[in-house]
């Protein structure tokens, strides 16, 4: 589980049209006019014009300008201060992604680095993950692999010390590809993930090096680049241990997310199967949890998002089986164990699934919790992913289908104020 073309909004984007977007909404009803609405706040109208429109933001004296204007009895005040707090938070985001590049940009130049001390912040912060928003991980992983950095700088670390924190600096490195995938940037990712396999071969970390791999898979394939996201999940699988944790059974889930998108669906149901195969061989668990490792659920989550890419029948009946049973294992896990991101994406997937098979009135169902998301809970995969099902339920053959056309409604208003 670099900036694209906008399938992602940043918080701040949220922000401007929340606000804008009731403001224009209790001005038509009140049957104004934006010249009356000037007038009743004593603001120029082609200023209201740019707040309404998104193109500027709204001070405070403004919300309680038109709050007052409007009687809205403090509901667009509280918009607004919900707003001016998502900006504050997305700034502050934006100046710890360009922090954090440049720290990755440097350790992947660097021909030989120091790592810092060994920090357990890290592997707290890669069980956290699954159950928290990726900007605030962002944040920590970034402050945690700053401060390792400047240890090993001014040489405050024993000699034996430095494989462990060369693997905690790439697991760092790990956790900031991660976040800036989830919030929609995959450039920026790859470069923290190129930090991260440096940092694992200066440790001699086959373990690390072939889930670095695997993630560079995964940000291969949210490019779209299906080719490339194969040979790095080739390449991992030729440094992954055959009975060591599950980095075998990741990639060869990765592989089968690869080929079921290039339309080989017999190739992809091998490489599930492979997968299995390979879980059943292990004899050593993950030595890393959280992030690193991977789960039963997360597999059967894995297989339901490959096959949703194929023909449907027999491999979207593999996907609903998959994804419900995904979900029925994390809904009676452990908190730690759980990835709400996952959850979520294996709904919409589950949704996909059904679409495929006809089913309407389950696709509905399935992705209907999703749709109810707060926007900051919406990652840039459900995003994507979200949009694409609603291609799938505006195909003529759903045409006359309510339930497919509400469906889709709610989708497209999910883009329309996020």
């Amino acid at each position: 589980m670099g900036p694209v073309p906008r399938e992602v909004v940043e918080e701040a984007d949220y922000a401007m049209l929340n606000f804008s977007g009731e403001l224009r909404r209790r001005r038509r009803e009140a049957g104004l006019s934006l010249g009356e609405l000037a007038e009743r706040t004593h603001y120029d109208r082609c200023h209201l014009h740019h707040v309404e429109s998104g193109r500027r933001a709204a001070t405070g004296p403004l919300a309680e300008a038109v709050d007052g204007a409007l009687c809205a009895n403090g509901e667009l005040l509280e918009a607004w201060q919900r707003d001016h707090r998502l900006r504050r938070e997305a700034a502050a985001s934006r100046q710890t992604r360009a922090a954090a590049l440049a720290a990755s940009q440097d350790l992947g130049a660097l021909v030989e680095i120091d790592i810092a001390e060994l920090h357990a912040g890290a592997v707290e912060t890669a069980i956290d993950y699954l159950a928290a928003r990726p900007g605030p991980m962002m944040n920590r992983a970034h402050a945690l692999r700053d401060e390792a950095l400047g240890r090993v700088r001014s040489g405050r670390h024993r000699p034996s010390e430095l494989t462990d924190l060369y693997r905690t600096v790439g697991r760092l490195s790990g956790i900031l590809a991660y976040a800036l995938l989830d919030m929609g940037n995959p450039r920026e990712a790859m470069q923290h993930a190129v930090a991260a396999g440096r940092c694992a071969a200066f440790a001699g970390d086959t373990g690390l090096a072939a889930w670095v791999a695997g993630t560079q898979s995964l940000i291969a394939r949210f490019q779209g680049d299906f080719d490339l996201a194969l040979h790095y999940a080739r390449g991992g699988l030729r440094r992954a241990g055959s009975r060591q944790g599950t980095g075998e059974a990741r990639l060869r889930c990765g592989e089968a997310q690869c080929l079921a998108n290039l339309g080989d669906s017999r190739g992809a149901n091998r490489a599930l199967n492979a997968a299995e195969d390979a879980r059943d061989r292990m004899r050593e668990p993950d030595s890393d949890a959280g992030l690193f490792g991977f789960s039963r659920a997360k597999q059967c989550y894995y297989a339901g998002s490959s096959l949703i890419w194929l023909g449907g029948g027999r491999d979207a009946h593999r996907a609903v089986r998959e994804t419900v049973a995904a979900i029925g294992i994390w809904r009676v896990a452990p908190v730690a164990e759980r990835s709400l991101d996952d959850e979520r994406l294996a709904q919409v997937y589950l949704a996909t699934a059904r679409a495929q098979l006809g089913e309407v009135e389950g696709a509905a169902e399935a992705v209907r919790p999703v749709l109810s998301l707060p926007a900051e809970d919406r990652i840039s995969w459900i995003v994507k992913r979200v949009d694409r099902l609603a291609g799938m339920l505006s195909a003529p053959r759903y045409d006359g289908n309510r339930t497919a056309a509400e469906t889709v409604e709610a989708i497209r208003a999910l883009g329309a104020h996020g």
